[in-house]
């Protein structure tokens, strides 16, 4: 039987195409200054900074949970600001679940880019984003978004809260394999990271 004293209520939420979360339980914002080591351009990188300072907002989360543990859900939305550093588009950090297996689903609600996405043993994928596309990203992958377009990048996301994140992953693996740069005929191309050395050390 069921302890009624524990099962949480319900939550209702409004989500706006521009990712504000009305009904959030928590909500936090990346800047600049917080995304150290990420682009491979560090020049461009520190250039950035003195332009824009490290308070520059990246992207912004907004999450609602009702509850933790096995079975219990973290739904959110995630803004990602356009711009780039050198010849990156504008990234969000990126991370593999902790618990790896976890899968993750989203979907657009306004913008363009894509999901990068990467398996430990080399596999690579890159998925548009468009208002009402969504991309199922399976566990074992890790996955990072990229906005491509001239406006913010708004998802939805939705994923098992058990799961955590490993942003450390990619951090010491030089960076993911591929890098998101314009292209002229089709916009955006993926580009060879020389920086990256592979996630063998990782027993995902």
């Amino acid at each position: 039987m069921v302890d009624p004293t524990r099962v949480p209520e319900p939550g209702s939420l409004l989500v706006g195409t521009d990712g504000v979360l009305t009904g959030r339980t928590s909500e936090y914002v990346k800047h600049l200054g917080d995304m150290g080591g990420v682009y491979r351009d560090r020049e461009a990188y520190e250039s950035a900074l003195a332009e824009l300072g490290p308070d520059h907002v990246v992207y912004r989360v907004d999450e609602h949970r009702v509850a933790d543990g096995p079975g219990a859900l973290t739904i959110g939305t995630s803004t990602l600001l356009p711009g780039r550093i050198g010849d990156e588009y504008a990234v969000t950090r990126g991370h593999l679940h902790a618990i790896p297996d976890r899968a993750e689903l989203y979907h657009c609600l306004s913008g363009s880019g894509l999901l990068l996405l990467e398996t430990i043993d080399g596999r690579s994928e890159a998925l548009e984003l468009a208002p009402g596309k969504a991309v199922h990203v399976p566990g074992h992958w890790v996955h990072r978004s990229v906005n491509t377009g001239d406006e913010p990048l708004v998802t939805l996301f939705c994923y098992n809260t058990d799961a955590g994140q490993d942003y450390s992953l990619i951090e010491q693996a030089g960076g993911m394999a591929s890098l998101v740069v314009p292209d002229a005929d089709s916009g955006w191309t993926l580009r060879r990271n020389t920086d990256h050395t592979g996630y063998a050390g990782s027993t995902a």
